[in-house]
């Protein structure tokens, strides 16, 4: 099996600004692997909040090359060889945990979603998100958002109850928040109940990822629905919230791929906990991988490919906050032409 890296560079059309600050541009990394006539694809979407950037990266897919299977079926083998030898750096797993699905699901003949046993009619609406922005720039960005029947919203600025009670006076759309771990808990209770007069219908991660003891504090007094993404990662993870939280959102990039997400998946439900699949600013490639698994979840936030000024590849079809995956084999992602 062959292994091939190259660098993506997105850029999305305006600055996209959270509780931990703003970007225009990233450095991606694409992964290929070559199996008998056939090619894998994987996004790296590195993301330095978890200790991970292109270089580290590429550093972590060198490390793992002289271990590739010789058959892309020889999924926990694989696992297990490639682990002992260097575990972490989730975001390059994932593109090669995807990258060897592609090849499996091409093998097959089939598309993931029916290899895995899914639905795609069953597929949820995705939300579409807006950044923190001055007013003027909302605005912009809300007519821009017209089209998309849900609406999350970044949250952890200065006055959030008077940005979300101005953008609730302009539409209708439904709404969900998210504070990025932005908020302290004496914050978070005195906001909540303001949210849900506005009728936000759930709130991600509004504390620090490591204060799990606040997290069951808040979530006992919380008029609305809270979900934790940066306090999950991986299945071993959901056990420790089951009692503090309402849901969790899983991400390729923090799970480390579809193998381990769907453990998280699974895990989740066995707890009783509701489950939202979310992205990090990514092209259709990446967005794409984690389509596929978007019938097992309650709430979609795939809206990365949404954000971007241009999308150098195509995959998942769709839009206006719907999500269509095709009969093509594997992924379904190919480079956009002229892209």
């Amino acid at each position: 099996m062959k292994m091939t890296v190259t660098p993506l560079e997105l850029t999305t059309r305006h600055e996209f600004r959270i509780a931990r600050g703003g970007r225009k541009n990233w450095e991606h990394l694409v992964v290929r692997l070559e199996h008998d006539g056939l090619v894998g694809l994987g996004e790296v979407a590195a993301t330095a909040y978890y200790g991970e950037n292109a270089a580290t990266a590429a550093a972590a897919l060198e490390t793992w090359r002289p271990l590739l299977p010789a058959d892309p079926w020889d999924a926990e083998g694989f696992e297990r060889r490639a682990h002992a030898v260097l575990a972490g750096n989730y975001a390059a797993w994932n593109a090669l945990d995807t990258a060897l699905w592609d090849l499996r699901g091409q093998l097959a003949g089939v598309p993931l979603w029916k290899l895995w046993g899914l639905d795609r009619e069953a597929m949820p609406v995705s939300s579409f998100t807006l950044g923190l922005a001055d007013w003027e720039t909302m605005e912009r960005k809300l007519a821009e958002a017209t089209r998309y029947p849900v609406l999350k919203i970044k949250v952890g600025g200065a006055d959030d109850v008077s940005v979300l009670t101005r953008i609730r006076e302009r539409t209708a759309q439904r709404i969900r928040v998210d504070a990025n771990a932005g908020w302290s808990r004496a914050q978070a209770l005195a906001l909540l109940p303001r949210l849900a007069d506005l009728g936000v219908e759930f709130v991600e991660q509004p504390l620090a990822p490591e204060d799990r003891e606040g997290m069951a504090w808040l979530h006992a007094r919380s008029p609305l629905p809270l979900y934790v993404d940066e306090a999950c990662h991986t299945a071993s993870d959901v056990a420790q919230l089951a009692d503090r939280v309402s849901g969790v959102v899983v991400k390729l990039v923090k799970t480390g791929g579809p193998t381990e997400a769907l453990r998280v998946i699974h895990t989740a439900r066995a707890h009783g906990l509701a489950l939202m699949l979310g992205c990090m600013i990514e092209s259709s490639l990446g967005i794409t991988a984690a389509a596929h698994l978007g019938p097992l979840f309650d709430t979609l936030d795939l809206d990365g490919h949404w954000l971007l000024a241009t999308d150098p590849f195509e995959g998942v079809g769709g839009g206006d906050g719907r999500l269509v995956l095709s009969d093509r084999p594997g992924l379904g992602v190919v480079p956009r032409q002229g892209g």
